[in-house]
């Protein structure tokens, strides 16, 4: 808990300010964008099962989602454009209300063990259908629509995070530190199922309705 009362912040309020205090950027990393897909970005989208999309509405509310599929979940379309899926959820629509107000999109791509990740920056379209949907196919569920990405920026992103958080090492993990989801769910939500009836439906058979709508 912080004791310290908020008013003591020291606030940062230009982009002098913040350039002072980080210092410059160093030439590898001020060089490193690019604009289209390399080989080796292709490879890394076929071998990663996980990426966080990031999204802004034209009123700036934002919002990031988690999006995981089998490797190579991502289709790439062409050197600047590539199309994510998009399965069964929990039918909020958050990022996907952005897009449709503002399509500037940021995402995350992750492969469990690498400690680096592939950033991508560009401009999204909802598409409710494609011939390309047929590539979409995972166990036998057709996309309910997807996110076609044109890129704009792209880059490696360096390990530093991953390494401070050791996020990869088995034995840091502490899954146990926390309640189940339905406890969680059942203490910070309204909801009128009981806690047996919670714990069912996050239980084994959860995994089975991953491709049901």
């Amino acid at each position: 808990m912080v004791t310290a009362p908020l008013t003591d912040m020291v606030e940062i309020g230009s982009e002098e300010e913040l350039r002072a205090l980080l210092g410059e950027v160093a030439p590898r990393s001020a060089n490193k964008e690019r604009a289209r897909l390399h080989p080796r970005d292709r490879e890394w989208l076929a071998a990663s099962p996980f990426c966080l999309v990031a999204t802004s509405a034209a009123d700036g509310t934002c919002d990031v989602s988690p999006k995981g599929d089998p490797p190579g979940f991502t289709l790439v379309l062409d050197d600047a454009t590539i199309a994510l899926p998009e399965r069964p959820g929990n039918r909020r629509a958050d990022g996907f209300r952005n897009i449709l107000s503002n399509p500037h999109v940021g995402l995350v791509y992750l492969i469990p063990g690498r400690t680096e990740t592939l950033r991508i920056n560009g401009r999204a379209r909802l598409v409710r259908d494609a011939p390309f949907f047929d590539e979409l196919v995972v166990k036998g569920h057709h996309p309910q629509l997807a996110v076609v990405v044109e890129i704009e920026q792209i880059f490696f992103h360096c390990a530093k995070a991953f390494l401070r958080s050791a996020l990869w090492r088995p034995e840091t993990w502490t899954p146990d530190a926390l309640p189940s989801h339905a406890r969680i769910t059942k203490d910070v939500m309204a909801t009128e199922e009981s806690l047996e009836e919670l714990e069912r439906y996050y239980g084994p058979s959860y995994a089975e309705r991953l491709y049901k709508g």
